[in-house]
Parts: structure tokens; sequence; C-alpha cells
């Protein structure tokens, strides 16, 4: 599967939304492929008190309930269309999920992929 086609998944759950006077929800949407060649979205939830998380985490958790935890690509994207880079979070959270996470694909840009590793050059699981 392309990056095309994961760009729509994550863009189509991306809808922001009022949940409560303390929450909102889906300002991001996230896919990710396994290794398995399954797709998992996901979107963020932000809420007061800083309890929220991100599109990724979302998606990963579903990835996690199904048994998975291996990741080949990944993007995150908001309503707009616009693609996000993970935050440093997420980007220590995937690598810490499987060992071979650091070499997922990232889309980080419209005409960028970098692997996740790249996204944390001084990991000290490396260490």
């Amino acid at each position: 599967m392309d990056f095309n086609a994961l760009y729509e998944m994550a863009k189509a759950v991306a809808h922001p939304r009022r949940l409560s006077a303390y929450a909102e929800a889906g300002g991001v949407g996230a896919a990710i492929l396994t290794r398995a060649g399954h797709v998992y979205t996901g979107v963020c939830v932000d809420t007061s008190a800083s309890m929220g998380f991100c599109a990724e985490h979302a998606a990963a958790a579903a990835m996690l309930t199904q048994g998975e935890s291996e990741i080949t690509k990944l993007i995150a994207v908001r309503e707009n269309g616009t693609i996000l880079p993970p935050c440093g979070r997420c980007r220590e959270f995937l690598t810490q999920l499987h060992a071979d996470n650091k070499e997922a694909e990232v889309k980080v840009e419209p005409d960028t992929v970098v692997k996740l590793k790249d996204l944390l050059p001084y990991d000290w699981k490396d260490r």
C-alpha cells in the first residue's frame, strides 16, 4: 500500500468535534500500516488537564488490540490535509512497541518520507 492511500484513510477520520465542555477529538487522524498488511486508524483526543492522546497513539492502540505491533508505514494528517510528523512522545512510544518499528517509514511532508529511527537520532535504546 502506498502513502497516497494511507493519507486518504488518515484524512477520512480527521473531523474535529467537541465531545464535552472539557474534551474534543478528531483534529488529527493517523493511519498505520502493519507488516501483516492491515491498516489501523485513530484520532487525537484533546482534554482539559492534558489527559488526551495523539492520533498515532489511538491508531497504535487499535493495532495492539488486534494482536499486531510491527509498523511498516505511518502518516498523520490534519483535517485540512496538512501532513504532520509524529511528536516526540509518539516517536518514542512507537519504537518501544516492536524493535523493528525503528525501520518504519513515516511521511513527514508531502514529498518527504523518513524512517522512524531518523526522527530519534540519539535513541537511548541503542546505547
